[in-house]
């Protein structure tokens, strides 16, 4: 059975009550874990000083901070619900997800609030409460106490409550598995979001994977990175690290690669958690110059010395990441090949996982010691992966039932009712195959394959996998016009900014006469098409293909 995750917080704060738990990374700002169980109790407070009930929904919307930890523990240990949106949705989209959730209070950052402010917000949002320093912003209709007033009535009912300093003791969180905790507004990368409903089951699992995939020491530190308000950066940067003892830093601008990289040097943490394009663009950067040399290539699979260069290579690499690096997990989507091979190769503690949000995210993973290249994983605990009609290469949909599963899509029983199929297992939209070994192996979106002319079935992503690898191009996308196939390509600035378009051509002409080469005939690429512009992307650096044709 699930231990719920509050009450492995919990203990963790009976442990380690006066070590270090949420740091803001480069401000004076941090919560030791007593720190954050009175802080979390202080809000309790505040939402019965509001009217704000059990169940009722608080939504947060801001950049990744300590304030945003504390504020999402602490409506979830009052038994509320938890609405968590992410900052780059337009004011209107924001104010529209409030509505839509129903929600009664909202955590709001700077960034945000600049914006939303101008918004006429919905009538039972009773009041919005900065995350930079829980300062009132807007007070609904029907507030008794308001303005400075609120936290003064907040402090003495607190004082009254607690007269003494407050001790382990005094922690007493509500805990229900099975009670709704989340709804979590993502945009996906294939078109309006939809309200993905999580349980204290789910959540929880999702923690316990975590701490049996990748084992943690109390006290060691992790920089948060990823967007909380998604479900990669939430449970594997926030929940699974704090309930095992983690120091968290968060990075509360803009990760820049300078910014990351002196944060990681600064911190060095056990665990770094990414996307693949993070670790694509070091390794065009970084690692590819020194790999492209004619003595590196030569000598890379000779005994000894190929042993003694990787070794170098992996060291390197371990030290930009802090030095103390245990674990570095990739998920979001597919990896580069090329890269994926040189991480191997290493024996880089690299391990990609597979998931979504409506399985609060996590559907396949393996420690890096037992990571197979280009797959995801096998399937984490109490979940079970199976695939829908699959074709002679054992490729199809791939469904998923179990402990992590969404309860459904809320206030969309259309959408919830498409998702699943008749005897319960939910539709990922994937498509993929089993290996012998449970290894699940991603071949694509279900929306984004094409029939070839015989039928035969064609992945986008395979075939940008292969471009990926080709001259000067940074990422690339392939669609389909009037029956044939072309590639949009991002070039390489680094590689292009001294030459001229018409060299750039030149370049793209050579790579599609190779990539032609490389793959079936049914999906040769007739043409490529040269982009000004980055493609626009998802919070999880996935290339919203909905906006290109």
């Amino acid at each position: 059975m699930t231990k719920h995750f509050l009450h492995y917080l919990t203990d963790v704060m009976t442990h380690q009550w006066n070590d270090a738990a949420l740091t803001d990374y480069g401000e004076n700002h941090e919560y030791t874990f007593g720190g954050l169980a009175t802080e979390m109790l202080r809000l309790h407070i505040l939402f019965e000083q509001l009217g704000i009930k059990r169940g009722d929904k608080i939504a947060l919307a801001g950049r990744n901070c300590a304030n945003w930890a504390v504020a999402y523990l602490a409506i979830t240990a009052y038994e509320g619900v938890v609405v968590s949106i992410l900052q780059d949705f337009t004011a209107e989209d924001i104010n529209h997800l409030l509505d839509h959730s129903d929600s009664d209070l909202l955590f709001v950052g700077p960034y945000v609030w600049k914006e939303l402010q101008h918004q006429t917000l919905p009538k039972r949002l009773k009041a919005a409460i900065s995350l930079e320093n829980w300062h009132v912003l807007y007070e609904g209709e029907g507030l008794t106490v308001t303005g400075d007033k609120l936290w003064e009535t907040v402090d003495k009912a607190f004082q009254a409550k607690y007269p003494y300093p407050l001790q382990p003791v005094d922690i007493h969180f509500a805990a229900d598995e099975n009670a709704l905790s989340l709804i979590n507004y993502t945009s996906g990368s294939t078109g309006s979001p939809k309200g993905v409903m999580l349980n204290g089951r789910s959540i929880s699992n999702n923690i316990e994977v975590g701490m049996k995939i990748l084992p943690v020491d109390p006290g060691q530190r992790l920089v948060s990175m990823l967007p909380l308000a998604h479900m990669f950066g939430q449970v594997c940067e926030l929940l699974y690290p704090l309930c095992a003892g983690t120091h968290i830093y968060f990075l509360t601008k803009s990760p820049t690669p300078s910014i990351l990289l002196k944060a990681l040097k600064e911190v060095q943490p056990y665990l770094v958690v990414t996307v693949p394009l993070v670790i694509e663009k070091i390794y065009k950067t970084k690692l590819d110059p020194t790999l492209s040399k004619w003595a590196i290539r030569t000598f890379w699979h000779v005994p000894g010395i190929g042993d003694l260069l990787k070794s170098r290579v992996k060291s390197g690499l371990r030290s930009a990441f802090g030095g103390k690096l245990r674990y570095f997990i990739c998920g979001g989507a597919a990896m580069n090949p090329v890269v994926e091979k040189c991480l191997m190769d290493i024996h880089f503690p690299l391990s990609i996982g597979y998931g979504m949000t409506e399985c609060g995210p996590l559907i396949g993973g393996n420690p890096p010691k037992y990571f197979k290249a280009r797959t995801g994983g096998v399937p984490v605990m109490n979940m079970d992966v199976k695939i829908d009609n699959p074709n002679e290469a054992g490729i199809g949909e791939i469904l998923v039932k179990g402990e992590n599963v969404m309860l459904g899509y809320y206030k969309n029983e259309e959408a919830t009712k498409a998702a699943f199929t008749e005897d319960g297992w939910l539709r990922t939209g994937d498509l993929g195959r089993l290996d012998r070994k449970k290894n699940i192996y991603i071949k694509g979106r279900c929306k984004t394959m094409f029939l070839g002319a015989s039928g035969q079935n064609i992945y986008p992503e395979e075939i940008e996998d292969k471009l990926n690898n080709q001259e000067a191009v940074s990422e690339s996308l392939i669609v389909e016009r009037e029956g044939k196939l072309v590639a949009l390509v991002f070039p390489d600035e680094t590689l292009t900014k001294r030459m001229t378009p018409e060299e750039i051509l030149q370049i793209m002409k050579a790579n599609l006469q190779k990539l032609n080469s490389l793959i079936p005939s049914y999906s040769k690429v007739s043409n490529i098409e040269v982009q000004e512009q980055p493609f626009e992307k998802t919070p999880k650096k996935s290339i919203k293909r909905f906006l290109y044709k």
